[in-house]
C-alpha cells in the first residue's frame, strides 16, 4: 500500500528520486508552509488580546518552551508518514504564535511598533525570496554544511538559554545576528535538500523551513526593536 505521505524513499542525497517527486515535495511544502503561518498568526493574536503569556516570563517560559517546541517535534517525527502529522504540525505552528505574543505584545507597545513589525516580516520574506532563488541555481552539494549549521545553531542556543538568566542587551543583539545568518543559511541547505531529493518528506520538510523562518522573524523583531527603542 502507497503511504499517503512519504511514497518515495531516498538512496541517497539527490539520488534515487524523480523530478516529478521533487517537485511535488516542494510544492507540498510551499503550501503546507503558508497554510502554517494561519495558525501562527491565531496563536500570537490570542496570547496579544488575553496577555495569557505575560507570566511566562525567565526561566518558566524557557521551560514552557522547550517543553512544547520538543515535544511538538517528537509528535511530528512519530506521525510524519500519516495525515495526522499535518493536524500534529499545524498544532506547534499555534503553539509557536503563542510563544512570539509576548515579544510581538512588547514591540507593538512601542511607538514605532507596527512599522517594526512589517519590517521583520518583509525581511524575512526577503532572506526566504534570496534564498530559495539561490536553491534553484546553485549546482554543488552542499550536504556538507549540515553538520556546521547544526553547531551553530547549538551555540545559539546554549547562548540564548544563558542570555535568559543575564539578561544582556548586548548579547541578545550578538545572538539574534548569528541566529539571522546561520537560519538563513540554514533556509539555503534545507531548500536545496528538498529540490536534490535529500528530502521526500513534506511534512518534514515544512517543519524545517517553518523553524528557519521563524527564527530568522524573531530574531529581526529582537534587534530591530532593541534599536527602535526609546
Amino acid at each position: 500500500m502507497t503511504d499517503p505521505i512519504q511514497s518515495v524513499q531516498p538512496l541517497g542525497y539527490g539520488t534515487a528520486v524523480s523530478a516529478d517527486a521533487r517537485n511535488k515535495v516542494l510544492r507540498n511544502t510551499y503550501w503546507l508552509l503558508a497554510l502554517s503561518l494561519l495558525p501562527t498568526v491565531a496563536g500570537a493574536w490570542l496570547g496579544i488580546s488575553t496577555g495569557i503569556m505575560r507570566g511566562l516570563g525567565g526561566g518558566l517560559g524557557l521551560v514552557v518552551f522547550l517543553a512544547g517546541a520538543f515535544g511538538f517535534m517528537y509528535a511530528i517525527e512519530k506521525t510524519k508518514n500519516s495525515a495526522a502529522g499535518i493536524g500534529v504540525l499545524l498544532g506547534f505552528t499555534f503553539f509557536m504564535g503563542l510563544m512570539l505574543s509576548r515579544l510581538l505584545g512588547a514591540i507593538l507597545q512601542m511607538k514605532t511598533g507596527p512599522s517594526i513589525v512589517m519590517t521583520a516580516f518583509g525581511g524575512t520574506a526577503g532572506v526566504f525570496f534570496v534564498m530559495a532563488s539561490l536553491a534553484t541555481v546553485i549546482k554543488r552539494d552542499i550536504s556538507g554544511l549540515g553538520k556546521w549549521l547544526f553547531a551553530g545553531a547549538l551555540v545559539i542556543m546554549v547562548g540564548a538559554i544563558i542570555n535568559v538568566f543575564v539578561g544582556s542587551t548586548m548579547g541578545a543583539m550578538v545572538i539574534s545576528t548569528l541566529c539571522i545568518a546561520v537560519f538563513s543559511a540554514y533556509m539555503l541547505y534545507d531548500l536545496k535538500r528538498i529540490i536534490d531529493g535529500g528530502e521526500t518528506n513534506y511534512i518534514t520538510a515544512t517543519l524545517a523551513l517553518y523553524l528557519d523562518i521563524f527564527n530568522v522573524f524573531q530574531s529581526l523583531l529582537v534587534l530591530l526593536g532593541i534599536m527602535g527603542d526609546d
